[in-house]
């Protein structure tokens, strides 16, 4: 469990947005190793909107999600674990995040680094002190232009 995960699922209830929205997703095709997923959206104004995804693994390279979206952009997250209780992560949508997740034990640290502006580094650990009780911390490192150094921290 990462620090940011702890109030997660009451966010989750409180944040989501229940509303009427239109859509029909199909997940789980398969094709070969490779597993498909396909979701199209219909907008108030009646207008279909549709993305196409995948998910496969090679060589210890896992492709988490392939995603093409009508408006032309697209998705990509992939990950790799080295070692045993290390993953390393890479996600890129409107940016590029290279990751690194360590866990030993109670103890998860994490590390994420923009690679396409070289601007941001962000660190969070979280340590399991006893069954009930989780000690943590998270802070963001601003490497570039005006306002570089230290952003934000946490502790809790």
């Amino acid at each position: 469990m990462k620090f940011s995960d702890i109030s997660k699922p009451s966010s989750d209830l409180l944040g989501n947005d229940y509303c009427s929205n239109v859509t029909l997703k199909a997940k789980g095709l398969s094709a070969g190793p490779v597993s498909v997923s396909i979701e199209t959206e219909r907008s108030a104004a009646g207008t279909l909107s549709s993305k196409i995804g995948g998910k496969f693994a090679y060589a210890g390279l896992n492709f988490d999600k392939l995603e093409a979206h009508a408006d032309g952009s697209n998705v990509l997250e992939t990950s790799l674990v080295p070692c045993p209780g290390c993953k390393m992560t890479f996600k890129a949508k409107k940016g590029a995040d290279l990751g690194l997740e360590y866990t030993a034990g109670k103890m998860t640290t994490t590390g994420s680094l923009d690679v396409l502006n070289m601007s941001k580094f962000s660190t969070s650990a979280c340590i399991g002190v006893s069954p009930a009780i989780n000690l943590g911390g998270d802070l963001s490192y601003n490497l570039s232009g005006d306002k570089a150094g230290l952003s934000s921290y946490n502790v809790g």
